[in-house]
């Protein structure tokens, strides 16, 4: 297939490395002119994944150029610069977002922006645990692609599948874009227990709580409990909140060392932790739903410099803890 990947960081660089070794003509789009220039030149994305070479056949291409001939365009900026791409996925007639973070209009996904903006194209959501790196170096993994389209979600599926990227499909496309990118927040506060000092139970207690409330919103937003449980909840979860490949983790370690957030953010060399901007969001769903987000709450209040991270930590521990369970799934 013709396939554009919209997006130059790591994660974008990663996917097109992943579909250019399955046979697909690639183009990798961008709006930063030099980056693209030295993409081309040298055929590695020395700036953000170094050390993977661009198969010859990759080409490049500037977003403010019209949309090349593409069968699947692949969507793989921060969140917030979705909207300003609006323009390439209403030529697509399949879309897949790779964005893990939320919208801060409407219903927050970024799966109803696109339909609302661009009806003509059929849009599918791919998420799991995918740490650019690994991804790139073949490591085996799996993912999910999510649409309401069962065409499109089998033609990005069998797109990105191989034998080291296993690609499975479900309808739930609200689940896997919720746990795309709540997770990155329970990262962020698991990557803070560590740089905290704290040791594993306490993680393994930041991880499990922050799981069920992603759930909780997930399922008052209609989601369903199965996929919070699976490759797209609980697998991407545990990557992201575990390895210090994960961006959201470092941010996360270095709030819990002493750093204020614009420091930690310093440490990413201009790439995005979606945690960051994604709690803020999230914590406005919960209002809407009312559901109640303790963890979530806690790391806004560090974010904003309201709270010390060990502050947090510890009222979160002092909480009355009622029952652990989630509510029936609707």
């Amino acid at each position: 297939m013709r396939v554009t990947v919209v997006g130059t960081g790591s994660w974008g660089t990663a996917l097109a490395l992943v579909l250019a070794r399955n046979g697909h003509d690639v183009t990798m789009a961008g709006r930063d002119a030099e980056l693209l220039s030295l993409l081309e030149a040298s055929r590695e994305n020395l700036r953000y994944l170094p050390g993977f070479i661009l198969p010859a056949g990759v080409t490049f291409r500037n977003t403010s150029k019209p949309m090349p001939e593409t069968d699947l365009l692949v969507v793989a900026v921060p969140s917030y610069a979705v909207e300003s791409i609006l323009n390439w996925v209403n030529g697509a007639p399949v879309t897949v977002i790779g964005s893990k973070g939320l919208e801060p209009k409407g219903t927050g996904l970024l799966t109803d922006l696109i339909a609302e903006s661009c009806p003509d194209t059929a849009c599918a959501v791919l998420s799991g645990p995918n740490l650019a790196k690994e991804l790139a170096e073949g490591i085996p993994t799996a993912a999910v692609v999510a649409s309401d389209d069962a065409e499109a979600a089998e033609t990005a599926r069998l797109a990105f599948l191989s034998p080291h990227f296993r690609v499975y499909r479900t309808h739930d496309v609200k689940g896997v874009e919720l746990a795309g990118a709540l997770k990155n927040v329970v990262a962020i506060c698991a990557g803070a227990s560590d740089g905290l000092g704290y040791g594993d139970n306490t993680k393994g207690a930041l991880v499990a709580r922050g799981l069920n409330e992603m759930a909780r919103l997930g399922l008052a937003m209609g989601a369903e409990l199965s996929t919070f449980l699976g490759i797209a909840g609980v697998g991407d979860l545990f990557a992201t909140a575990s390895s210090r490949l994960s961006r959201n983790y470092r941010v996360g370690y270095a709030l819990g060392q002493g750093l204020s957030l614009d420091e930690a953010l310093e440490t990413l060399g201009g790439q995005v932790a979606e945690g960051v901007r994604t709690c803020e969001i999230a914590l406005h769903l919960a209002r809407t739903h009312r559901v109640s987000l303790p963890i979530f709450d806690g790391l806004q209040a560090v974010l904003k410099g309201r709270l010390h991270v060990r502050e947090a930590v510890v009222r979160l521990v002092e909480r009355t803890t009622p029952e652990e369970g989630l509510p029936r799934p609707r």
